[in-house]
């Protein structure tokens, strides 16, 4: 049997115990905010609820989900994501590729670089973004909600390190070979660079799922609404209620329940959506963040 050196236990009980303790400060809260979005409202308020829900009830969920904008926002979420993912995977590819070559390859690199920076550091303010939506009449459309972020600068940056780390040996063979540079990125780079376009693809998902102040600033029609800003304005007014069987149910459910369901339904696609991704994602961070 091994003997364990005394230092490299005593070193691994602290990496697993700050391990545990970071997971421990993610899993809790969200746990604790799954509990209060089965309470009651009495139990919430008087801030009952730990990690196992108190006067266990559905109503929040029901309101939510029998809310028939809910799910016209919910497809337009849906119409975004799919929308964005493809028109941000195709400008970051092709602005990426290029810029990963080197000054003899492409003289014009440097300059093109520093304006990708400058994009990166500096924004033009909401007001003049708006004002250039709205001459191009997209307000209250779909391609505002994807077009103003067609090339999220952060995920170019990233992906133009990792093409970095493709051995010139294989551009090389292939030019040999004959092969264009649409051949060379679609049947080298590419196949060989999915840590990278999977990680940059699951950062465009979850910007454009999590988004919801451009909804706020691009559609005038609550009908318009994508699905977390909408969420984001519904609110528990019981004053509104006549019904006496529905005032019944909705007395069960204050505000602070009702936005934690909201938060729970919200989260649901990206926790179904993450797995599929997740092996590619920590090699994907690692990798395309490492200049060589």
């Amino acid at each position: 049997m091994k003997k364990v050196k005394p230092g490299k236990l005593v070193s691994d009980i602290i990496i697993w115990a700050v391990v545990i303790g970071f997971t421990l400060s993610c899993l809790l809260p969200l746990l604790n905010m799954i509990a209060i979005s089965f309470s009651g409202s009495d139990a919430v308020a008087a801030n009952e609820v730990g990690l196992l829900p108190k006067d266990v009830n559905f109503t929040a969920y029901s309101k939510l989900l029998n809310d028939s904008q809910f799910w016209k926002s919910f497809l337009i979420s849906v119409e975004r994501v799919v929308l964005g993912l493809l028109i941000n995977m195709f400008f970051t590819v092709t602005m990426a590729y290029p810029l990963s070559k080197s000054k003899l390859r492409f003289p014009a690199r440097e300059i093109y670089i520093k304006f990708v920076i400058f994009a990166m550091l500096f924004s033009g303010g909401i007001i003049p973004l708006f004002m250039v939506v709205s001459n191009l009449h997209l307000t209250n459309t779909i391609w505002s909600l994807v077009l103003p972020g067609a090339v999220p600068v952060f995920n170019v940056i990233l992906l133009i390190n990792f093409f970095k780390g493709v051995p010139d040996s294989l551009d090389e063979a292939a030019r040999i070979d004959g092969a264009s540079p649409i051949q060379i990125l679609v049947k080298i780079y590419l196949p060989v660079s999915l840590p990278a376009l999977a990680t940059v693809a699951l950062f465009s998902i979850v910007n454009h799922w999590n988004d919801y102040f451009s909804g706020l600033i691009y559609m005038s029609k609550s009908a318009m609404y994508p699905l977390q800003t909408y969420i984001q304005q519904l609110t528990v007014d019981i004053t509104q209620i006549t019904d006496a069987e529905q005032l019944k149910q909705m007395s069960s459910m204050n505000n602070r329940t009702f936005n934690a369901a909201k938060i729970v339904v919200s989260t649901v696609p990206l926790l179904v959506i993450y797995p599929f991704l997740q092996k590619y994602f920590v090699s994907g961070m690692v990798i395309g963040a490492v200049k060589e």
